[in-house]
């Protein structure tokens, strides 16, 4: 799906094509190969309609999520005689993963591609015998395609299809896709993610962990449930019953109480007891008695903690029930009332047991024993279909396989291969998804038959897109962006990157809008969008796509974005928790629209129930109603939620100093825009109050570039590059050139590290306590260098901001940048996985906006001509799709 060119209102036609001077070719930024020890985060595949995840070993693939179909467990694991190998090496391209692994004398080296704007999966192993002897090989790969389709449920944390329900289950996921080397499948998702509290009665809607409001987000252990109003999660109520001499039984018979052992806790329909926490390793069990009200009791009473994969205790309809890690087992007969039972639960890693006074009642079945997805062997193909949703899929082969058998949900295609001294055999296998199971096979045993070419368009196709992105007047984008022609490698590479980023983060597909660029993943989102990362590019994100970005902008709008912090973009729902960066990140997205195209046409646009010039009004106009009760009344107080503004640093709250900046060059440029469009009078009052706040925030200078927090005991001293970021974006010509210096020294003495930078001094007094290697101190989120680099810019140091921006590639692992880069033991850094961070960041596209609005200083402005240079000491941009440049002035 192409975006058709079309002026976007108030602008003129494209000029005419101008040559790509410095572009390079798309194989260029493609990675090297980079050993599996150097890897935090394995590489992700996208291709303009979803997103996949690879693993540790040579074929399988988790997360694939093409909405409306998503994928649950993983997609099978190839074995070469008899054992999965685990990848020794990887390298990513645009267009697909290779995977590599040595095998005695063999080398079996794979790559795997999504289909440009395909619902299709393409597999080329290639196995070479490098001995000088005839050597016999059996391959066997497994085809499993656990997928469902949904209309609903595309939120951040997003629904994927397991054997008892849809939900979006990460720790579970995660502990499957680390099984896949295992020799034998288990069944290891039942198996629970560490320290969790035990709760007795109604179980809290899976995902916020915090067990304290106050508490900051800690993700190794705890995931936010950013899900969509219509994913349909409900609490369900608690069991009516007595529960006492609640333990973890461990395997060795040992046994340790949970809470006080001799407390008998009753437990009711709106029951929410925490009674202490629990871990609970292979052969453990959750033991407890029980006496159940009535016969026909409904509800739930016992939970490990409060995941989507917790184990779970409850009854329906009197009859004792177990639920863990997606799978879902019953008693047949109901519990005695008024009668006292031991019930244990026990886990293992080849399934999951419920007793009742020491007698198995129930018992789970392997994940892929045929549940819910049905295998066939249809002519020469493997087809599997969804008893609970329309999808259904087909697995097709350029060689027949010797074997192919299938069996509950899984499938098997098995070769026997011969291969003399230097040969080498080449499998093509291909996986279509779809509704229509024979058009289907059809379009899979197709692809398989031509496999050659279906394999190398993809390729093709992003080639011609990369290209398209910088040529004015192409088929593909309402837009373009300039071409940096400079003789510095590193820089030019860095910059590229990030244009490649946000094509990369481009989905064609998921929204109604039109083209919207992604906010993360694979984990993750694969049809979310954030406020607050979109604003980290929004400038060249208009040049790009600004039909996109009109139509964003208006969707992103008619969000209720005073209680969420992103929004699906298939169903146009709002995800998450609010975040204090909403009101900048919207009011900044929208300006830097208007600033790149001129298109003041879009301010009369209703959104909600408001225009898009009201809608700035109410944000920039915000610190009217939220100013703090304390200090000295004028800055905005943001609360006590740490969730709202960088979730891991705990003193990070109240009345900090970054979006008190934004605010007042929020005020100071709706000002300008109100000047603009003859609104004079109610610009002073808006260019009075911004400067009045800018006041506020220069008094909360700490000195040594640091800056005061206000919280209602009193202010604080941090080192946090946010507060720096906003400073310097907003409030540059406020700064006197002593203050200005010690900021640049702070930046560059305590936060700039090798390649990266850290988001939070390391010697801050918060940073122990804070060693996220997004926000905190053991590394930085996607766009800090980016923004930090812009900042530079704004003080007069380009020349420190082009080191920044020169380094920054080295820290992609082989890809492109992820959520976090985390400083690893030599000193280097690399895409940090721990916690949910995300394999890709479209945030990091701010390296890219560096470069244009900051070292080139290129941006058209409301109050008159456009500013910048075409031409400075880093090199020339070409074709720059900005008012003033290569737009019409006004």
């Amino acid at each position: 799906m192409s975006a058709v060119p079309e002026a976007v209102a108030g602008e003129a036609a494209e000029p005419a094509p101008e040559p790509l001077a410095g572009l390079p070719p798309l194989d260029d930024l493609a990675g090297d190969w980079m050993p599996a020890g150097k890897l935090a985060h394995l590489p992700s595949l996208r291709n303009q309609w979803g997103q996949a995840h690879v693993n540790a070993d040579l074929t399988s693939l988790s997360w694939l999520a093409l909405a409306p179909f998503s994928g649950g467990y993983h997609t099978g694991v190839l074995q070469i005689d008899g054992r999965p190998l685990a990848a020794e090496r990887f390298r990513w391209t645009p267009w697909g993963v290779r995977r590599e692994a040595a095998h005695g004398p063999l080398t079996v080296r794979t790559e795997v591609r999504l289909g440009y704007e395909r619902s299709r999966v393409m597999w080329r192993i290639t196995v070479r015998n490098d001995s000088a002897d005839p050597v016999p090989a059996a391959l066997e790969q497994e085809l499993l395609a656990m997928v469902a389709r949904s209309e609903v449920d595309w939120g951040w944390l997003y629904g994927t299809p397991w054997n008892a329900g849809h939900h979006h289950d990460f720790y579970a996921t995660e502990r499957l896709r680390a099984e896949v080397l295992a020799d034998e499948p288990r069944q290891v998702q039942l198996l629970p993610h560490g320290e969790r509290w035990v709760r007795l009665g109604s179980p809290r809607i899976p995902g916020i962990q915090r067990d304290e409001d106050s508490a900051p987000m800690l993700l190794e252990s705890e995931l936010p449930d950013h899900s969509t109003p219509d994913a349909g999660r409900s609490r369900a109520p608690g069991a009516p019953c007595l529960v006492r001499q609640l333990a973890v039984e461990h395997a060795d018979g040992t046994r340790a109480a949970i809470g006080d052992g001799r407390a008998v806790h009753t437990v009711r329909a709106d029951t929410d007891l925490r009674v202490g926490t629990a871990s609970l390793a292979a052969g453990d069990a959750l033991v407890l008695d029980l006496r159940v009200d009535h016969t026909g009791s409904d509800g739930v009473i016992a939970t490990h903690g409060n995941h989507p994969d917790s184990l779970q205790v409850g009854v329906s309809g009197g009859r004792l029930w177990l639920r863990a890690g997606g799978e879902h087992v019953s008693a047949e007969e109901p519990l005695t009332a008024g009668a006292w039972h031991m019930i244990t639960a026990r886990v293992a890693d080849d399934g999951a047991t419920l007793l009742v006074d020491g007698v198995e009642v129930a018992r789970t079945l392997p994940w892929w024993g045929g549940r819910r997805w049905t295998a066939r062997v249809t002519g020469g193909e493997v087809v599997v279909t969804d008893e609970r949703s329309t999808a259904c899929s087909a697995y097709a082969f350029t060689d027949a396989p010797g074997s192919l058998t299938a069996l509950g949900s899984r499938g098997s295609a098995r070769w026997q291969l011969l291969l003399g001294p230097g040969e080498s055999r080449e499998l093509g296998v291909v996986l279509d998804i779809g509704a229509a199971p024979e058009r289907v096979r059809a379009s899979a045993a197709d692809a398989a038959a031509g496999f050659g070419a279906a394999f190398d368009e993809t390729a093709e196709r992003w080639r011609g897109t990369w290209r398209a992105a910088f040529t004015p007047g192409n088929g593909e984008f309402s837009g373009h962006l300039p071409t940096l022609d400079t003789p510095d490698a590193d820089l030019a590479r860095t910059y590229y990157l990030g244009a490649l980023l946000m094509l990369w983060m481009r989905n064609t597909r998921v929204s109604r809008t039109g083209p919207v660029f992604l906010t993360g993943g694979p984990r993750l989102g694969p049809t979310t969008t954030f406020f607050w990362d979109q604003s980290e590019f929004a400038g060249t994100a208009a040049m790009l796509e600004p039909k996109g970005m009109r139509a964003w902008i208006l969707a992103a709008l008619a969000q209720p974005y005073d209680h969420c912090h992103s929004f699906d973009t298939y169903n146009l729902m709002p995800v998450g928790n609010h975040y204090a960066a909403n009101d900048h990140a919207l009011f900044h997205t929208v300006t830097a629209y208007l600033d790149v195209t001129g298109d003041t046409g879009l301010l009369a646009e209703r959104a909600a129930d408001r225009t898009v010039l009201d809608h700035l009004r109410a944000l920039a106009y915000r610190p009217r109603s939220r100013r703090a009760a304390f200090g000295t009344g004028e800055l905005v107080d943001f609360g006590r939620d740490a969730w709202e503004l960088l979730e891991c640093v705990p003193n990070y709250r109240d009345a900090v100093v970054s979006f008190n900046a934004g605010y007042a060059g929020m005020l100071r440029s709706l000002a300008g825009l109100l000047d603009s469009l003859g609104h004079r009078g109610e610009a002073a009052t808006a260019r009075a109050e911004g400067d009045r706040l800018a006041r506020a925030v220069l008094g909360q200078y700490a000195g040594d570039g640091r800056w005061l927090i206000a919280h209602p005991e009193g202010p604080e001293a941090i080192g946090h590059c946010l507060d720096f970021v906003l400073v310097a974006a907003h409030l540059a010509e406020d700064l006197p050139p002593d203050q200005r210096a010690r900021m640049v020294s702070f930046v560059t003495d305590h936060l700039l590290d090798g390649d990266w930078m850290r988001a939070l001094d390391p010697q801050d007094p918060v940073a122990p306590f804070s060693d996220r290697p997004d926000h905190g101190a053991a590394g930085a989120f996607a766009a800090w260098p980016g923004a930090t680099a812009y900042g530079l810019c704004r003080l007069d140091r380009p020349d420190l901001a082009a080191g920044i921006l020169r380094r920054a590639h080295r820290a992609t692992s082989g890809a492109l940048w992820g959520q976090a880069m985390e400083v690893t033991p030599d000193g280097s850094y690399r895409v940090a996985e721990r916690g949910v961070s995300n394999r890709d960041s479209v945030a990091a596209a701010a390296v890219t906006e560096a470069v244009v609005t900051g070292l080139f200083g290129v941006r058209g402005r409301k109050e008159g001509p456009a500013v910048g240079f075409e031409d400075t000491v880093f090199g020339r941009l070409d074709g720059i799709r900005v008012r003033g440049y290569g737009l019409p002035a006004s």
